[in-house]
């Protein structure tokens, strides 16, 4: 893996490697000012300090403060900080025949886990979490100090978004998850299928006043529970609702070195921004082909 940007001593040495997951976590920190209160120290994430061996590229600990944040504190917690990671085609296809691992590699594979291994949790639509198989978050043994230091349960959280709540709570990602999944809902969802959630262990959250869930709100809820270092892993229309909602803080994009052709969805897909939203570059590494980007929100 090499780094193309920022350009550092080891981007110009040319170095072709492959990083270690500690090298990855560093490169992937979530900003400063994305943490619990009750995590302890001085307001840095636990082990990401921007002089890592492969250097951080974090955002400056006043972004959330500022502003830019997805929610604002609340409940004794700092703003969180809304990360999507997805992967498209050369011709901007998020999957092909309605999977993303089509598309991905070794390399893709690595920094997923670390991104999960990174976050307090990971915010999943229901269709992703029927058509990819979602399972529940394993801990990461890479990844345990890092987590413990960070105040992290020893896996993330999965928050699965549903209106319908058409979901199969006898698979494992309810019954048997290391720490209890969430279920995202608004307040016009069926009583039984809110009982058959919770009886399964699950822990519903109603994060919006109709039929559907309001993304700012499912920000904020989460925040509230201590949990502010989000990922988002899509789906598309999910995705969609963060952009549209303003509330994406980054995007880790993987550009695949594949061509698809046929009528997949992009990353994200939903109504039009009335004016589209800028990002800015923060890093950019490649290997075999793929980039593997990071923008923020300006």
């Amino acid at each position: 893996m090499r780094r193309l940007f920022p350009v550092t001593d080891q981007t110009a040495s040319g170095a072709d490697r492959e990083w270690t997951l500690d090298e990855l976590a560093e490169a992937y920190a979530y900003p400063a000012s994305a943490r619990r209160d009750d995590a302890g120290g001085s307001g840095d994430v636990a082990g990401t300090g921007a002089g890592g061996a492969a250097g951080s590229g974090g955002a400056e600990s006043g972004d959330v403060a500022a502003g830019r944040g997805a929610a604002a504190p609340a409940g004794g917690c700092r703003a969180a900080w809304l990360r999507a990671n997805m992967v498209a085609s050369l011709d901007g296809a998020a999957h092909h025949e309605g999977r993303s691992e089509p598309l991905s590699s070794a390399a893709d594979m690595r920094i997923f886990g670390v991104l999960r291994g990174l976050a307090d949790a990971i915010v999943v639509g229901a269709e992703t979490v029927r058509r990819e198989g979602y399972r529940p978050a394993r801990a990461r043994e890479a990844l345990a100090a890092r987590r413990k230091a960070a105040g992290q349960e020893p896996a993330p959280v999965i928050a699965v978004v549903t209106a319908s709540l058409d979901l199969d709570f006898s698979l494992p990602l309810f019954t048997a998850p290391l720490v209890p999944t969430i279920v995202l809902t608004g307040a016009a969802a069926l009583p039984e299928r809110v009982r058959a959630a919770e009886k399964a262990g699950a822990e519903v959250i109603v994060a919006g006043d109709g039929p559907g869930v309001e993304p700012g709100r499912a920000v904020r809820a989460l925040a509230d529970r201590g949990l502010v270092r989000l990922l988002t892993e899509g789906g598309p229309r999910l995705l969609g609702q963060f952009v549209a909602a303003g509330v994406l803080d980054e995007l880790c994009l993987t550009m695949s070195p594949t061509l698809t052709s046929g009528y997949a969805q992009r990353i994200a897909g939903g109504p039009a921004l009335a004016v589209p939203e800028r990002f800015a570059l923060a890093a950019l590494l490649e290997e075999d082909g793929f980039l593997f980007t990071r923008y923020r929100r300006v």
